[in-house]
């Protein structure tokens, strides 16, 4: 018995000795980096196929191209061969080396024009193809000029420059709206997609940096600038390619947008009535401004009886052309409208109540608008106008155009003076106010001298 257990524990004791250096334990050792180094290798590549296969490939190879070529090595590679070609080529002074270069950075500051651009107008229903090739054909014929042509004025070649800035600014704006958009319909790539934006524009700016020096050293700083035409050459092609919805398939966001668009061109509409009233109509006499502008402001409402009616589409005007005409046309001659009225208004204030008689003023205009939103909710209701049936629309139209023209027949109340000649007596214009705001004592009478204080 005592045999077996001291057999027992020599076997234990040998089952617990320590390998030998040849034992498995060694073995395992390198296959386990060299798995860890090929995952790291692999890893980068999973990853991208696993945004490409949720998102899309072309949208993945826009980020690229865009964030990486563009942005990252042609931003980079652009500022050393700019500043290159500025001293070396046009050999202009530092001072307006840096005005210049301020100058072509003003395509950065209007970036919100470019997004404005892609979300609100888009070209064959789509928001952001066309922007990528207008992007694309602008910084490849800038970079190309510059590098073939020979001698350039600088003027030439700062608006090349600027093309070149465009180019770029145009191209990260379009591409970071994809990025938004596929961030907000898969929230959880959002990191993702930035990291792989940061990462392709650091590693192309540091790409661009090393370069540039080898390209300027080898073929001179106007020849390097035909470099920064190929990326925007394949920021065409990334237009044609890219995937991207149409915005038919997005109506009723569509229609909402349309309303805001419309408000835009009104807006614009109004500045160009404004400057059309001080350019060439502040001269013109009241009581003939008044009268034709009104006349303008009342035909361009008859314009919302063709729309109505559906008269537009007969003579082969789509309905937002039409539309924006509208609205154009009825800003453009209600501001004309509108400007005399108030210079009439204060031309029309007594000395010393100058704030009461304006005011007074501006409230009857208030009223009147009061009067109209009521006046027009009311007939709507009596003609039987609802939010689904417009059948009796046209005829509360052409109401509100009878009343528009029927304003013609008291434009007679109106002054036939210019607008820069007084309206009101000189004791009530303040003719006889000196220039400090006293009135002059020489022309002020308290009494009649001809006539006898009696006691």
């Amino acid at each position: 018995m005592s045999s077996i257990t001291t057999q027992t524990n020599h076997e234990q004791s040998q089952n617990n000795d320590p390998p030998p250096p040849n034992t498995h334990f060694f073995t395992t050792k390198p296959k386990h980096n060299k798995t860890v180094i090929l995952q790291t290798i692999t890893q980068p590549f999973q990853w991208l196929q696993n945004l490409s296969t949720q998102l899309n490939p072309t949208f993945i190879l826009g980020i690229f191209l865009i964030h990486g070529l563009q942005q990252g090595f042609t931003g980079s590679f652009f500022r050393v061969a700019a500043d290159y070609y500025w001293k070396d080529i046009q050999k202009l002074q530092p001072s307006l080396v840096q005005i210049f270069a301020g100058i072509y950075f003003i395509p950065w500051v209007f970036k919100p024009l470019w997004g404005i651009l892609t979300d609100a107008f888009p070209i064959r229903g789509y928001r952001r193809r066309p922007y990528f090739i207008g992007a694309g054909v602008i910084g490849t014929v800038s970079g190309m000029v510059l590098a073939a042509k020979g001698e350039m004025a600088a003027g030439a070649a700062l608006a090349c420059f600027v093309g070149v800035s465009a180019s770029m600014a145009i191209a990260e704006v379009t591409i970071d709206a994809c990025i938004a958009r596929n961030s907000i319909e898969v929230r959880s790539l959002a990191p993702d997609l930035q990291s792989l934006c940061s990462f392709c524009s650091s590693f192309g700016a540091l790409v661009g940096f090393v370069s540039s020096g080898f390209f300027v050293h080898h073929l001179g700083p106007q020849g390097s600038l035909g470099i920064v035409a190929v990326p925007p050459a394949l920021t065409i092609l990334l237009g044609f390619v890219i995937y991207e919805r149409r915005t038919d398939a997005l109506h009723n966001e569509k229609k909402q947008e349309f309303v805001g668009e419309i408000y835009a061109v009104g807006a614009f509409a109004s500045i160009l009535g404004v400057m059309i009233y001080h350019k060439a109509l502040k001269d013109y006499p009241f009581r003939t401004l008044i009268f034709y502008a009104q006349l303008l402001y009342t035909i361009s409402g008859v314009i919302d009886l063709f729309f109505i009616l559906r008269w537009n589409l007969k003579v082969g005007i789509p309905d937002y052309i039409f539309v924006i005409i509208e609205e154009s046309c009825t800003r453009i001659t209600g501001k004309i409208k509108w400007m005399p009225m108030l210079v009439l208004s204060t031309q029309l204030c007594p000395l010393g109540i100058e704030g009461t008689f304006f005011a007074l003023l501006m409230c009857i205009d208030s009223i009147g608008g009061l009067i109209s939103k009521w006046g027009g909710g009311l007939l709507l209701h009596a003609v039987n106008v609802s939010r689904t049936d417009f059948t009796n629309l046209w005829f509360a139209v052409f109401i509100r155009d009878l009343l528009r023209f029927g304003t013609l027949a008291f434009v007679f109340l109106v002054p036939k003076k210019g607008q820069s000649e007084g309206l009101l007596p000189s004791e009530l214009s303040g003719e006889n106010v000196s220039s400090d705001g006293n009135v002059d004592e020489e022309t002020l009478e308290l009494v009649p001298t001809n006539v006898k204080n009696e006691v």
